[in-house]
């Protein structure tokens, strides 16, 4: 579904915060040749993948990564170079043996 925004220059901020309401964030494509509009717009909408003056499909999995925001999120954005870290989580367990009444001498001897 395409929605194109006609907008008096004045109700920029309220045409953003109608956008970022609706609570779905995909794709947005900005024309406009003023780089202080584009750059508020990019910074303001809460969307996975922004594009300006140019198609808005034809992300490249591997490059550049594609997915969205809120109701429009699945969690990680598929391809890019950093999309496998996307998918694993660091813990650590640590157990203190001694505080149990464990001997922890015992885990210093050799085999």
């Amino acid at each position: 579904m395409l929605h194109v925004i006609r907008y008096e220059a004045d109700k920029l901020d309220e045409v953003l915060a109608a956008i970022n309401a609706t609570g779905y964030g995909l794709t947005l494509g900005i024309h406009s040749r003023i780089d202080s509009t584009v750059e508020k717009i990019a910074k303001t909408v809460k969307v996975g993948n922004c594009y300006v003056n140019r198609n808005q499909i034809g992300a490249v999995v591997g490059v550049q990564p594609f997915g969205g925001e809120g109701l429009s999120g699945t969690g990680p954005k598929a391809g890019g170079p950093h999309y496998l870290l996307r998918f694993a989580s660091e813990r650590t367990l640590t157990v203190n043996t001694t505080a149990a009444g464990g001997n922890a001498s015992l885990l210093t001897l050799d085999d």
